[in-house]
């Protein structure tokens, strides 16, 4: 097993960062060659997902979308101001599961993995764990 943490330095107030490229190293730094990658996200106003990388209008959408699913003007009761990011975060999910096979994360030809920013500019963290099969 090999297990590390992945930082994300993120630049807007909601956002998705393609973290494809830093996982495929952690899993080229573990030797595994067969078996799973899963990501956990331990921010309550951010969230994981994969998706379709080629085309970045794709990520502008999911964020667009998600704030026409959300209100950003409701008027939430939490203190900070933030709902609307606790509940994005809650839609896209704290984790995932990826294969691992020959060495390379198992995921379909335009798919990458992306860290969901919801609340940001922020520094924030995703633990990798690779476990061999």
């Amino acid at each position: 097993m090999h297990q590390t943490t992945v930082t994300i330095s993120t630049h807007q107030h909601m956002e998705l960062v393609d973290i494809t490229t830093q996982i495929q190293a952690e899993l080229r730094a573990s030797q595994i060659a067969t078996g799973t990658c899963i990501l956990f996200n331990p921010h309550t106003t951010a969230g994981l997902t994969i998706n379709e990388g080629a085309d970045p209008a794709v990520r502008t959408d999911l964020i667009k979308g998600l704030r026409q699913f959300v209100p950003l003007d409701y008027p939430f009761q939490h203190q900070e101001g933030n709902s609307p990011s606790h509940i994005m975060a809650t839609l896209t999910g704290s984790s995932l599961t990826v294969l691992v096979e020959n060495g390379t994360l198992l995921l379909g030809t335009w798919q990458k993995i992306f860290f969901c920013e919801y609340d940001g500019p922020r520094t924030r963290k995703v633990v990798c764990r690779i476990s061999a099969s």
